[in-house]
């Protein structure tokens, strides 16, 4: 079969067209691509909110799974058919934070997807130091998930929790209700906020406490959660300036906020209360391997539930629907593009 991609031209538009299958080079293996995932980020750049960093003509995409076509030169360790996902960073390994030990945060940081081109295409050559390995047995559909389930490890890693402490999340979408999943594993009381009320159902059906952000209704609703104390840890995940004011009023004395979302523009934050209760912030992007492995166990002993976050799954010829029907919001939780390699008759 001819190899296909996925190509972002400009704003709201993606084509679907023919392929170079890239031979790998030393250091390098082609993936056959199974699924790729789409997220926020990826919806930025079809608005057209990242031109200057991806370019023109970019194949996007990075939350993914699919199985080894071909090894390059020097590669060890890895045979074709072997199941895999990819950690899209490559990092200088020079700069301070590469020296200081985080690579993830690499001064000089190149995102497969962003900076390189990504997933969304049927054949990907990738280096082969990004690949972590999938169990044979793990669905990978399912496997499209450990990119944003490692977000949320690395979230919740960075919170430094405690068991039994009163977490806050503030925004269910994918990565909200994936921090909140990983949270409460780690014996957190997490109660999630979310104004769309297909997002609190599916938290329900989850199991994780939740509440819509309606000024009275979410006050009293948090007192008697935390015994009018407040949440010791807040995941602020909306994006919005809403959330972040609701994340800091909700945090108890000493309480820590962590910042998931992206805030492209500077936000107001109530500084005075940061020294009347003596707050922390802490900022939380990205993951390392460590990130990704938990990832890929909690996946695998069902711990993440994968399949109802998994709203729908697209063709790649119908990547444009995929991204519309997540942008709609109606519905709609995590959406997938079958990239193809995954055979008619075999298990996702």
């Amino acid at each position: 079969m001819n190899a296909r991609r996925v190509t972002y031209t400009e704003a709201r538009t993606l084509v679907v067209d023919a392929a170079e299958k890239t031979p790998p080079a030393p250091g390098q293996v082609r993936v056959e691509v199974a699924y790729t995932g789409i997220c926020g980020t990826d919806l930025h750049v079809y608005h057209g909110a990242m031109d200057t960093r991806v370019g023109p003509r970019a194949v996007i995409g990075h939350e993914m799974s699919g199985r080894i076509a071909e090894i390059g030169p020097d590669v060890t360790g890895w045979r074709p058919g072997d199941h895999v996902t990819v950690m899209p960073l490559s990092w200088c390994g020079t700069c301070p934070a590469c020296r200081a030990g985080h690579t993830h945060i690499c001064h000089h940081l190149v995102f497969l997807g962003l900076d390189a081109p990504g997933s969304l295409q049927t054949s990907w050559t990738v280096p082969a130091d990004t690949l972590v390995r999938l169990p044979p047995d793990l669905r990978l559909d399912h496997a499209a998930l450990v990119e944003p389930t490692a977000v949320a490890v690395h979230d919740v890693r960075r919170a430094e929790l405690r068991p039994g402490e009163k977490v806050l999340v503030v925004g269910g979408g994918p990565i909200g209700l994936l921090i909140a999943v990983v949270a409460s594993r780690a014996e957190a009381d997490v109660l999630l906020v979310e104004p769309d009320p297909y997002r609190r159902s599916v938290a329900g059906e989850l199991g994780l406490a939740h509440v819509a952000p309606d000024a009275g209704e979410f006050g009293e609703a948090v007192a008697r959660w935390s015994d009018d104390a407040g949440a010791a840890v807040a995941f602020e995940v909306s994006g919005a300036a809403a959330g972040v004011t609701t994340a800091v009023d909700s945090l108890a004395t000493r309480g820590r906020l962590i910042q998931v979302a992206i805030h492209p523009a500077p936000r107001e934050v109530n500084l005075h209360r940061f020294f009347w209760r003596e707050l922390t912030l802490i900022g939380a992007r990205l993951y390392d391997r460590a990130d990704f492995e938990a990832a890929v166990r909690l996946i695998t002993e069902g711990a993440i539930p994968a399949t109802a976050l998994i709203s729908r799954i697209e063709p790649l010829e119908r990547a444009a629907a995929a991204f519309e029907a997540l942008e709609s919001g109606a519905g709609v939780m995590k959406v997938l593009i079958d990239c193809g390699a995954v055979g008619e008759g075999e298990a996702r």
